[in-house]
This record gives C-alpha cells, structure tokens and sequence, in this order.
C-alpha cells in the first residue's frame, strides 16, 4: 500500500545538535504508528516538522505520494496533517463555547460567515460531536474543560477537516483510566474510518492498548520497527541501543540498614494492602498511570494525607506525620510536582533568588536567633550551581530567569541543602529537557540519601533508580523477576490496567 504520508531522510540541525539524522517514517491509511525513542532521539523534531512548525534540512516528506513543504502549521492542517499537541489549553479558545470551539476552523475560513446564526452554529456544531460520539453541552466554555474534553474538540475539528493524517503528542498524559479509554475507543474508530494516526507517548499501556506498529527512534534515526504484539525488551533495547537487564546496582542495597518500613498499607477505602521497604542510600522509582495512587503515598509520607490503615516506621520508629513541618523536622523532604506553586516564590518578593529559594524552608535552623546572614545562602546557592551544573550567571538570579530545568535544579538543590533520611520527589524531570535530566539523575543518584521517586514515564524509573515498583489502584506491584526485564513488567501491569477498565 502506498503511504498516506512518508518521511524520508530527515535531518535537522539545531547549531551543533543533531537532532535528525536521517529519519524515516511512513504511515498507511487506517494504521496507528507509536513513535518510540528516549528523550532527545528526535521525535519532537520529526512531529515539528510534520506538522509544519518546522523546515528541514534535507529530505522529503510525501502526501499520497506527493512531495509537499510546509512553510507553517496551518499550511501542514490545509494539506491534511492535523496536530493535537500535549498541552491541551492550546487546542480551542478559552471564552468560546464547545459549538464555537468545533467550528473554530469554519468560522475562521473564507465562508464561515455562514455559520453565524446560533441556531446554525448549534446544528452544525452536533453534526462535527456525533463523527466522534462527543457528548458535550455545545453551550459550556472552552475554559471549564478538562484535558480529555478539549482534547476531544481538538480530534473533531481534525475530523470534520477531514484530516487524512493526526498527530497525537502524549495524548494520555494528563488522563484518568477512563478517559484514557474513551480516547482509544475514538482512535479505533478513526481508525476504520481510514485516518492514519501517529501516536507518541512514553507509557506502554497505552502503545499495547492502541498501536498497530511502534516505530523507534535512536540519535535522529529509526532504528527499529515492531508490529502488533509489540515486544516491549526488544523495543527498549532499540531505544538504548543495547540488550536491556535489570539493573544489578539493586544487590548493594540490600544488605543495609531499613530507613522506611511500610506494612499492610492501604491508602484509601477499597485499596488492597501493600508493604514497602526503603534501604540506606537506596533509589526507588514508582510508575503507573495517572491516579493510580504515586502522588497519594507520596503525600502520606509527608504528612499530606494519612492511610486508612497500616503501620509505617522510620528508621526503627513509628512515622504518622500530621504536617509537612513534622515531615521535615523528622528529615522527610519533598519535591512536589507542580513545582511553581509549591516551590518557587514569586520574583516580585524578596529573596525570591537562587539563594532565597535554597534557604527558605531551612532559615530556622540556619539562622536560629532570626538574624538573616546573606553570606550563608549565597555559599549554599554557589555550591549548588556547581554541583547541579545550574546555568546562571550567580546565585543572586531570580527563578523566573531560568529555564524549567534549571528551575527544577534549584528546587531539588534546597532538599539536598540539608542532610535528610528520606527525599519523596514526585514527577521530578517533568518540563525538563534531557540534559537537565542527566545532571538531575547524576545529583539523585550521588547524594546517597534514601530516595522514593513517583513518576509516570517508564524510561526515566529505569534510567535513575536501583529498583522499581508499579502502583495500580492505589496498590504497589514488584517488578522485579528473574530474567524478566523491568520495562516489560511494567507494560504488563500497564495492560492489565487497561483491561481491568475497559
């Protein structure tokens, strides 16, 4: 069959980076392509590029066999290639109703003035929701949406366009189960109907779920391609370029000493009980998909939330937290996942600097008599730009003049300031590019503190810690099994998530 789009030989230099090197890729009608590759292998150049916000340097892209160039997006949408990218605030206009919103493309177009009518912007407006069941009040803003509702709108605009080719950039990420569903449920219609779909996103549940072919993308190159059933080792080892084990840095820790004992656990009403056991020095990923219960014991643990029963010991001793303050006298510390609103001050207050965030939740101890010293924060400030490799001109910059990364270097910098006994960071390379996330993993993985991470990417619980858990339904999961890759039990657990929910 002819592809309905094909990329051929594309390269992309950003000054010395080279982020495509050569990369193919071809879609045929009514066929799901996951796109597969670790951060910085250049899928997010080759979907730029797609869908137009992009120009390569070389090679070709072809529609029905066809040679097209796109000079923007728009031009890319007209030709029939239609993006629904992550963030889903960018996919309506926020003060228009659901109605305006599926008819942005319409209204906007030479004609839309056809559309101008309530009555006539309603009809139509149903007649774009039913091609993909969408059940929402026409009448309800834009604004009010979750990320799955305006989603949708995005993939029924594309419809109604009648796209030939949709991109979907980690469509999942920010879904419940449920919603995670209907989306498939959507897509496999898509599907019949002959659309042609490429599917990025790092959670295998959902490439098991929904992908026809998995297309895997190594330094600007494809370096693999596997079809339904897909072979998740085989695929990982691709992404890496080499046979994948589990990790044998895991068999030090065992010999020592507990810090964090959990038995019997169960986070809320209905949950099965789980155990947990941290070591001395020990780095311990959770995965799972979104409200599977990562965040939850996170936050038990830091005296967020308490569990509906269970016993927790640090070392030695009973832990029952009732506040984030008794978490951090008793050296729990937490990196939390929206780090704007639970880290960073605002750049209009003072202190609201590299030093002034290191210190801030350290201030009674360091300065214990109230007397602020400048010179104590900046050492600390100096130090941890040299260690986290924090690109800033000093340790007098504001947060707001750094890049996400470098933001994120800042906050993990506070929590290592201080000795603790057990560090809780949730999503903590989320908004984080992958040199930011190497210098991250470097900093975790050398501090020697016991630490508990939760994070819904595969790829990075593989690449920073000694062991990994699965959480589904509030409830943790080994992974660990002899011969077995780790990468695999996850996608194993991530499917029986979604045939437990379908």
């Amino acid at each position: 069959m002819t592809a309905v789009v094909a990329a051929a030989g594309i390269e992309k230099r950003f000054g010395a980076t080279r982020a495509l090197a050569g990369a193919d890729l071809a879609i045929e009608r009514g066929e799901i392509v996951a796109l597969m590759g670790a951060n910085g292998a250049g899928k997010s150049t080759l979907v730029k590029i797609l869908s137009g916000s992009l120009a390569p340097d070389a090679g070709t892209i072809t529609l029905d066999g066809r040679p097209v160039a796109f000079a923007a997006p728009r031009e890319a949408k007209r030709a029939g290639i239609a993006t629904v990218h992550q963030a889903t605030e960018q996919a309506g206009a926020a003060g228009l109703t659901v109605a305006e919103n599926l008819l942005l493309d319409e209204l906007c177009a030479p004609g839309g003035r056809l559309f101008t009518s309530p009555g006539a912007i309603r009809r139509r407006a149903a007649a774009i929701a039913a091609t993909i069941g969408l059940d929402l009040p026409l009448d309800r803003d834009f604004a009010d949406l979750r990320p799955a509702e305006r989603q949708l709108i995005a993939i029924a605009r594309a419809v109604a366009a009648k796209a030939a080719v949709l991109i979907l950039d980690e469509p999942t990420s920010s879904l419940a189960a449920g919603e995670a569903e209907r989306l498939f449920a959507i897509l496999g219609r898509l599907r019949e109907a002959g659309i042609a779909i490429l599917y990025i996103s790092h959670r295998l549940g959902d490439l098991a779920a929904i992908a026809d072919r998995a297309v895997v993308l190594r330094g600007g190159v494809a370096v693999g391609e596997f079809r339904r059933p897909i072979d998740f080792r085989a695929a990982v080892a691709a992404m890496i370029g080499r046979p994948f084990e589990a990790p044998a840095r895991a068999d030090a820790t065992l010999r020592r000493p507990v810090v964090l004992s959990a038995r019997d656990v169960v986070l809320v009403p209905g949950a099965r009980p789980f155990h947990l056991t941290l070591r001395l020095g020990e780095v311990v990923a959770i995965t799972g998909a979104l409200g599977s219960g990562k965040s939850r014991l996170l936050s038990t643990l830091y005296g967020l939330a308490r569990p509906v029963s269970g016993t927790v010991a640090l070392d030695g001793r009973s832990w029952a937290p009732g506040r984030p303050s008794e978490a951090i006298a008793g050296g729990v510390f937490m990196v939390a996942e929206d780090r704007r609103r639970s880290s960073l001050l605002p750049p209009e207050i003072p202190g609201a600097t590299i030093a002034g965030t290191i210190a801030f939740p350290h201030l009674g101890r360091w300065f214990p008599l109230g007397v602020l010293r400048p010179a104590r924060e900046r050492r600390a400030a100096v130090e941890a730009i040299a260690r986290l490799g924090i690109k800033a001109r000093g340790p007098d910059d504001t947060l707001d003049q750094l890049s996400g990364g470098n933001q994120q270097k800042v906050v993990l910098a506070r929590w290592q300031a201080e000795p603790s006994r057990l560090l809780l960071l949730d999503e903590p390379f989320q908004g984080v590019d992958v040199g930011a996330r190497a210098d991250l993993i470097t900093a975790i993985r050398g501090s020697g503190t016991t630490t508990l991470i939760a994070t819904s990417d595969a790829e990075e619980a593989l690449e920073v810690a000694d062991r990994i858990l699965v959480m589904r339904d509030h409830t943790l999961f080994e992974t660990e099994a002899e011969d077995a890759a780790l990468i695999a039990a996850v996608g194993e657990v991530e499917r029986a998530e979604g045939a437990a929910s379908a």
